[in-house]
């Protein structure tokens, strides 16, 4: 169980800190819920306590792994589905993992096809959502600013690769 104060990832919103855990009467069931805030998108949610496995919460990452999932940023571009719509299925199974290594390849992929040809307006929304979290998984480990981190992420993607 997580305790206020806590920083932790939820999938497809990012990361974030537990502000309160309060009780809350929601479709006439009153049960535990995590109230987090979450940092790159000032976004309030609450999370039943008893679901935290089932959604995927999980504890922020280390700087270790942070390095790592910026060298992922560097690798060439994956191979990926021409039809646009299979595309973006794939990328929002790996968005939906909440894995940072994941969330980071479909970052890294949308960008290099941004460079390339340009994006889809879902694709570009879901660009935008993919590096805010791990924008936000990051302000909670290095306590930089949000556009220097972007501007790091942006410039570790590597064109030429």
């Amino acid at each position: 169980m997580y305790k206020v104060g806590d920083k932790i990832v939820y999938p497809m919103h990012g990361a974030g800190v537990i502000e309160a855990i309060e009780e809350r009467e929601i479709f006439e069931e009153t049960k535990p819920y995590y109230i987090m805030q979450i940092v790159s998108e000032g976004l309030q949610i609450l999370v039943p306590v008893d679901k935290v496995d089932e959604i995927g919460v999980r504890n922020i990452v280390t700087q270790p792994i942070i390095d790592d999932m910026i060298e992922t940023l560097k690798l060439p571009m994956d191979e990926m589905e021409k039809n646009w719509n299979r595309r973006y299925r794939e990328h929002l199974e790996r968005l939906k993992t909440g894995d940072i290594f994941e969330v980071a390849k479909v970052v890294k992929n949308l960008i290099l096809l941004d460079r390339q040809k340009g994006l889809s307006t879902g694709e570009k929304k879901m660009l935008n959502s993919a590096r805010n979290f791990i924008v936000s998984e990051m302000v909670l480990i290095q306590n930089r600013d949000k556009d220097e981190i972007l501007e790091l992420i942006n410039s570790s993607v590597n064109s030429e690769a």
